[in-house]
Parts: structure tokens; C-alpha cells; sequence
């Protein structure tokens, strides 16, 4: 249960990355996919320091992890 709520977070944190971020956008699919990787990132950064519960714990953490990803990957890309 706990796989599926995570996945679910992601996905909703990647979207909400994508809208957060300023720029062109790399499109949906990627901006989930930033979302899951990122997402995963920062729920194991974040549940090793201090458990977050509930849904919208997790959608915030995951979307600060996707954020710091984007913001990394456009750095890398920029140079």
C-alpha cells in the first residue's frame, strides 16, 4: 500500500514540479518522470531525518526532491 501511495505522490509532485518551475517545461511525461525520480529522492532523503504521514506530507516532500532535480538538471544543462 505503502508503493502505491508513494508512486501516487509522485506523479502528483511531478505535475505539480512541472507547473512550479519557469521555463519551457520538458512536457508531461518527462515532468512525471522527474517527478517519480525526484520524488523517490527526496521521500528517502527526507524519511531518514523525520517521517512524514499522510498524503499531502509525502506530495510536498516529493515535490521539493523533484524541484531540487529539475533545478540540477537544468544547471547540467546550461552548461
Amino acid at each position: 500500500m505503502y508503493l502505491i501511495i508513494s508512486l501516487i505522490a509522485c506523479v502528483i509532485a511531478g505535475w505539480l514540479t512541472g507547473l512550479l518551475m519557469k521555463g519551457k517545461g520538458y512536457g508531461l511525461l518527462v515532468d512525471l518522470l522527474l517527478g517519480l525520480v525526484g520524488g523517490f529522492i527526496g521521500g528517502w532523503l527526507v524519511g531518514h531525518v523525520f517521517p512524514i504521514g499522510g498524503l499531502v506530507g509525502q506530495v510536498l516532500v516529493r515535490m521539493l526532491g523533484a524541484v531540487i532535480l529539475v533545478f540540477l538538471i537544468r544547471l547540467i544543462r546550461r552548461a
